[in-house]
């Protein structure tokens, strides 16, 4: 999933929930295992009023239920992404669904990385013994240079060690980590459930699945051969399948009763706040590559219109948009810094409304808590954002770090108790 941004808010003081400490109490004793807990300042509500007032103290498509955590890639903010050491840790950190991003290896098997392109997330480079399998390919139309995991069997890939991609995070942990297979992400999300008492999900992703179709290589039957295995191919196992292209959710759709989400992408966002749409994040990359007219005239935001909501409600359950669809950011030359730093919050967008209007639930990626990836209304505070937008009533968020995530939508279940 794409790098992303920030959200609109307004701060509210903290010092109404310290003065009525016997709603807290008895919050914390109704509540006690979800876990050490430390303050933040709340957000006022964005979101329509009386939605909340239905649905207190989220608002989400089914009522009060909490928004869901999810760890993408992992705990990918502490340690190298799709590796199990990354999924036991957002676990552990309280993340309701772990994040595999799914590639297929030349013998046909499943493993966990953010693109088929290894480069930047292994070793790979390092190993004088694979150097003759580095090469250019058109990925979604792109050319890409690197080594791909389809050209990998799994020992092969087996050998290798996982490395993180982004030089501000820590990279102590290089090198200690093997590639993980999606039956291997499975079998972790059963143990962990059977330790800790509560369910944990797997919310795999199909990774460029026209890609892999044009090698031979298919990810749809791959899942659900997977599933099958797990005795999780039915509607109520804690699976749900995204994409980005909808000819492979509707193809899953054929496959497996198991829940599905649209992926919802764009290219950036413009200095006003509206978001541009190029190649490759224009559309979703079978809509280019079918040549039909008509798709070829859409862009990812024809999903989020009243007709493409009404689209993907036929083959999916839910979508999972880029979050500066919901609350998008406005460049100001005044402020310091970079990136989102240097950007302001524009107001809310109506989408999640929509969507749930329509019985789709929405779960926006990515959140992340480098100050340079946060608007510069939340004050570098980064549970601010998370606040906002689970008063917009999300059921749930793309997160590298679940326990920011987590923490959040713990103080907002305070926070609305104490002010009633």
């Amino acid at each position: 999933m794409r790098q992303c941004r920030g959200g609109h808010q307004r701060k509210v003081s903290l010092l109404f929930t310290l003065s009525r400490p016997s709603k807290l109490v008895a919050l914390a004793a109704s509540v006690g295992a979800l876990g050490a807990m430390t303050a933040v300042a709340p957000v006022a509500s964005a979101g329509p009023p009386k939605a909340q007032a239905a649905s207190w103290p989220f608002p989400t498509l089914k009522p009060a239920a909490k928004p869901l955590v999810v760890g993408h890639r992992g705990a990918s903010g502490y340690l190298p992404e799709h590796t199990l050491a990354a999924y036991n840790l957002a676990i552990d950190q309280g993340a309701d669904y772990i994040e595999p991003d799914l590639e297929a290896t030349k013998d046909g098997v499943l493993v966990a990385r953010h693109e088929p392109n290894i480069i930047a997330t292994t070793d790979v480079n390092e190993r004088p013994e694979f150097a003759s399998r580095k090469k250019t390919v058109l990925l979604d139309g792109a050319p890409d240079t690197g080594f791909f995991v389809s050209d990998f069997t799994l020992a092969e890939l087996k050998t290798l060690r996982a490395k993180q991609p982004l030089a501000e995070r820590p990279q102590q942990y290089n090198g200690r980590f093997a590639i993980p297979t999606f039956e291997e992400v499975i079998d972790l999300a059963k143990r962990r459930t059977r330790q800790t008492g509560r369910t944990i999900g797997v919310f795999p992703e199909t990774k460029h699945p026209t890609y892999h179709r044009s090698l031979g290589l298919a990810l749809e039957p791959l899942v659900v051969r997977a599933l099958k295995r797990a005795r999780w191919n039915t509607r109520s196992a804690p699976v749900i399948l995204q994409s980005f292209e909808p000819g492979s959710l509707k193809t899953l759709k054929s496959l497996s009763p198991v829940r599905r989400v649209q992926l919802i992408d764009a290219d950036d966002v413009a200095a006003d706040g509206s978001l541009t749409f190029a190649a490759p994040y224009d559309r979703p990359y079978d809509w280019t590559a079918s040549g039909e007219p008509s798709l070829l005239a859409r862009t990812f935001g024809y999903l989020t219109t009243n007709a493409g909501l009404d689209e993907v409600k036929r083959y999916a359950d839910g979508i999972g948009p880029w979050k500066r669809y919901i609350v998008s950011t406005v460049a100001d030359p005044s402020l310091p810094g970079t990136g989102e730093a240097a950007r302001r919050l524009a107001p809310p967008s109506d989408l999640v409304a929509r969507a749930h209007a329509r019985g789709l639930t929405v779960i926006p990626y990515t959140f992340r808590n480098e100050p340079r990836r946060l608007a510069a209304d939340y004050g570098t505070n980064p549970q601010e954002e998370y606040r906002q937008f689970y008063e917009l009533g999300v059921d749930g968020v793309f997160s590298d770090f679940p326990d920011t995530a987590v923490t959040a939508r713990t103080l907002l279940s305070i926070d609305a108790l104490a002010a009633r």
